[in-house]
């Protein structure tokens, strides 16, 4: 005989408990973004950005750079995760930074990191590298930063004129 422990082996339905059940799910639009948001979340060139951005904002080519990718990819993921309302843009001149869109973003990441970690049987953890300090963003979008110097690789300063910085406030 067959046995399948994923189906009951009796018929009987509580339709009490099945109306109640109904009445508490998660509405089929809350359904729709959810799913959107982890497609959004499943590819692992989008995951990498997240992880680059919990300790920082970045520029694009800081990004790329971080990442060893091209600016082109890092900015068609960069839109896709924009999309999703994941990441949020700060202009600043001529340069685009990112950041994570709000720490509810952080806490899907960390909370995911420590379900993996606690799957896996060897190897350092994978958390070690995230602090509770890092990645700290606010719940609530906040204004643009301070500008401020920003030193690149190629040993360009580039200054903010003051009246940017006090458009700023």
């Amino acid at each position: 005989m067959f046995k399948n422990d994923d189906v009951c082996d009796l018929i009987q339905i509580d339709l009490a408990r099945v109306r109640k059940i109904r009445g508490l799910l998660t509405t089929t639009d809350a359904v729709q973004a959810l799913a959107d948001t982890f497609s959004a979340l499943g590819d692992p060139t989008r995951v990498r950005i997240l992880d680059a951005l919990a300790h920082g904002e970045l520029c694009v080519c800081d990004l790329a750079a971080v990442l060893g990718l091209s600016q082109s990819g890092v900015s068609h993921q960069l839109r896709l995760l924009r999309g999703q309302r994941l990441v949020r843009p700060r202009r600043e001149g001529r340069i685009v930074f990112y950041a994570l869109d709000d720490q509810h973003i952080m806490s899907i990441f960390r909370q995911t990191l420590q379900h993996v970690e606690e799957r896996r049987d060897v190897g350092p953890p994978l958390l070690a590298h995230i602090s509770a300090s890092d990645g700290e963003v606010s719940p609530k979008r906040p204004a643009a930063a301070k500008a401020e110097t920003r030193t690149r690789e190629t040993g360009f300063q580039k200054q903010v004129p003051a009246a940017a910085r006090r458009r700023r406030g």
